[in-house]
């Protein structure tokens, strides 16, 4: 079992709520976090800009990923979503345990 981090950031909190609430239902996550609102500054289509972005962190498996890429480009409203996604090297076992549990079952 791999366990990964994702992250993601949407435009606003009714985004954010919608597309966690869709990833761990799918069970393509065992749990996603709403941050708090952050900026954002980056180059977009040859142009400086800045946004106002919620973060998500998504907390899935390696095995699980395909299904998360798969919802986020078909429920981000952006045309290009950050999706970045980091091996978890260690953590809590029961935690990671429970992690891969929730993202092996599939409805």
């Amino acid at each position: 079992m791999e366990p990964l981090l994702v992250l993601t950031n949407v435009p606003d909190e009714a985004t954010a709520e919608k597309l966690a609430h869709a990833l761990v239902e799918a069970r393509a996550a065992a749990c996603v976090n709403v941050l708090a609102p952050c900026r954002s500054i980056y180059r977009w289509q040859g142009a400086l800009e800045t946004a106002t972005e919620i973060p998500l962190l998504i907390k899935t498996t390696a095995a699980s990923y395909p299904r998360v890429e798969e919802i986020v480009r078909t429920q981000h409203p952006y045309a290009l979503p950050e999706l970045i996604a980091s091996p978890i090297t260690n953590g809590l076992a029961a935690y990671l345990d429970w992690l891969a549990l929730e993202t092996d079952k599939h409805d």
